[in-house]
């Protein structure tokens, strides 16, 4: 199976890259938006993962990758609804800002900019690769 790779958004006030880091992996819960869920349904173990924080900072701060793929979401009152497990891979050497995408000609169609209110979103490959340049600061 190929390679698919991904953005998950969180409020840092939230859940933040250095919360996900000093736990080691989370389970991603609490997505209720139909489009997001069929995402975390189409995530496989391995597959990358930028986490952006919304919010004031705006910005992509790190590298993560699936775990486990989607479960029923505990926190769901209805079913249907699932989670992902995602763990940290690494940060970003420098964060790549939501103005920087918009304004790199190799990023600005993302669906981060398209669809800005989705939580899980997929990503390009040569997005992925061009964000993680940018990252390196």
């Amino acid at each position: 199976m190929t390679t698919q790779y991904w953005l998950v958004k969180s409020e840092p006030e939230t859940y933040s890259w250095d919360d996900l880091v000093r736990e080691r992996r989370t389970e991603w819960t609490g997505v209720r938006n139909y489009a997001a869920r069929l995402h975390l349904k189409a995530m496989r173990p391995g597959d990358p993962v930028l986490f952006y924080h919304s919010g004031e900072d705006k910005s992509i701060v790190g590298l993560a990758q699936v775990t486990k793929p989607a479960f029923p979401d505990t926190t769901a009152d209805e079913e249907g609804w699932v989670a992902v497990e995602l763990a940290p891979v690494k940060p970003l050497a420098a964060p790549v800002t939501l103005a920087q995408i918009k304004a790199d000609a190799g990023l600005k169609a993302m669906e981060l900019v398209r669809q800005s209110r989705l939580s899980v979103s997929p990503v390009r490959p040569a997005e992925f690769a061009r964000v993680q340049k940018l990252g390196r600061g």
